[in-house]
């Protein structure tokens, strides 16, 4: 656990740099921050939420749970953010998470949405793009990323796509991961007609560069816990 003042010192940090970013783009865009809860305890948690900070994200069902039921007093907003597993899809619908952030199937897509039909309930949700391309990174090909956009809207009522979701290139070269997250906010603008408002790109390491090529929600976990 980090004393709150630490906490404080990174938040302040993390926001100052959001604002030189988003400055860059206008002085209009803005930018949520949603804090990725992984690598912290629920003690950082409450102290981030007593500094202000709403909005919490967490890659896996089981974390999503226990944080949300531990600190069901607070009025946060919950994130998913991990990939999905089918056999978890239920457990995800009974949390209720304020976003989806990770659809990157169409299979995904239909199996949540049979599920959602069934309880009637819906989800607000992002598709996730793999526009770096990488094999260890889920997400659909940015040539497909609109044809499935538009085809989850149209066969699965029961999800309200708000935009995408992109992870930048694993490299250290700065172009390559300019790249995909242009990549990813050019396909975002097409899909602005599309319904599209939520482009989410950037965490710790990069969250600036995204915010620069548009990103307007970042990821961010271990730049505020160290």
């Amino acid at each position: 656990m980090l004393d709150k003042e630490q906490l404080r010192r990174n938040l302040d940090n993390v926001i100052w740099n959001i604002e030189k970013a988003r400055i860059t783009v206008s002085e209009h865009h803005i930018v949520k921050l949603v804090t990725v809860g992984k690598y912290t305890d629920s003690a950082n948690i409450e102290t981030l939420y007593s500094l202000g900070q709403r909005a919490f994200g967490e890659n896996q069902v089981q974390q999503l749970e226990e944080r949300s039921s531990l600190l069901e007093e607070l009025p946060l907003e919950w994130h998913f953010i991990g990939t999905l597993q089918k056999n978890k899809i239920n457990k995800l619908i009974g949390i209720r998470p304020f976003l989806m952030q990770s659809i990157d199937s169409i299979d995904l897509a239909l199996a949540l949405n049979e599920r959602l039909k069934h309880k009637e309930s819906s989800m607000n949700c992002l598709l996730q793009i793999n526009s770096a391309k990488e094999e260890s990174k889920s997400g659909v090909s940015t040539e497909e990323a609109i044809d499935i956009y538009q085809e989850i809207r149209e066969r699965c009522q029961h999800i309200h796509l708000k935009g995408v979701m992109s992870i930048g290139a694993h490299t250290d070269d700065q172009e390559i991961i300019k790249r995909s997250f242009e990549t990813t906010h050019k396909l975002y603008e097409k899909l602005e007609n599309d319904g599209a408002e939520i482009c989410s790109m950037g965490m710790s390491g990069d969250y600036e560069m995204a915010i620069s090529c548009g990103s307007n929600l970042i990821r961010v976990g271990s730049a505020l816990f160290k």
